[in-house]
């Protein structure tokens, strides 16, 4: 039970963070109203989009509707595959990180599956109100993800030597996120940096479980 319990918590804390300040900004502030925490470096700026992380796009509501339906999929097998990963005791960096993914998903699934129906539309003018009379402003899985982080770092413009974007505004990093999309970016990059570690004990482990039985 031990086993579960860091990564459970992980999940829990991500989550609950996630839709804590989901909920409060579809509360609390207008569409596109922002508020500035380190200058123009730093800035809670409200968004939603219908898609895939870091502000896309996909497929109108028809692709609404199937990316939802993916993510729940996905999630379900990640899920799957952290519960064995567990009992099976795989090194504690690679389901720390696996659990980053899940909650990050988690979170998002939880904006497009049920936002719809628990928030009226959000405005330019005022914020959305939590169950309103009048209904939701869409139908389960229809629901828009909430963005709210935006950190253009570097803000300038391209040399006029530089191809294609010559003159034009430079902004990194343009697009707006949230939570969930952070955890899971933190997750699969960390992954991907350490996987040699992570991966090289199992290996270890198979080879030295091989002779044993060999042995016997």
């Amino acid at each position: 039970m031990k086993a579960y319990t860091k990564p459970f918590f992980a999940i829990f804390f991500i989550l609950i963070a996630d839709q804590v300040l989901k909920f409060w900004i579809k509360l609390n502030m207008s569409l596109g109203q922002e508020y500035k925490i380190i200058g123009n470096w730093a800035i809670i700026h409200f968004t939603e989009n219908n898609g895939m992380a870091f502000g896309m796009e996909f497929g109108g509501e028809t692709g609404k509707l199937v990316l939802t339906l993916f993510r729940i999929v996905a999630v379900l097998g990640i899920g799957y595959g952290l519960v064995y990963m567990i009992k099976h005791k795989y090194h504690r960096g690679l389901i720390m990180n696996l659990s980053l993914i899940f909650a990050g998903a988690m979170g998002n699934i939880i904006d497009s599956t049920f936002y719809g129906v628990l928030f009226n539309e959000s405005s330019y003018y005022e914020p959305a109100k939590l169950f309103p009379v009048e209904g939701g402003y869409s139908s389960l899985f229809h629901g828009k993800v909430v963005d709210m982080f935006y950190v253009p770092i570097i803000q300038g413009a391209y040399p006029s030597w530089f191809p294609f974007w010559g003159g034009q505004e430079l902004i990194f990093f343009r697009p707006v996120f949230n939570l969930a999309d952070s955890a899971i970016s933190i997750g699969v990059i960390m992954i991907l940096l350490y996987q040699k570690r992570y991966f090289k004990e199992e290996k270890e482990e198979v080879v030295y479980t091989h002779s044993e039985v060999v042995e016997e």
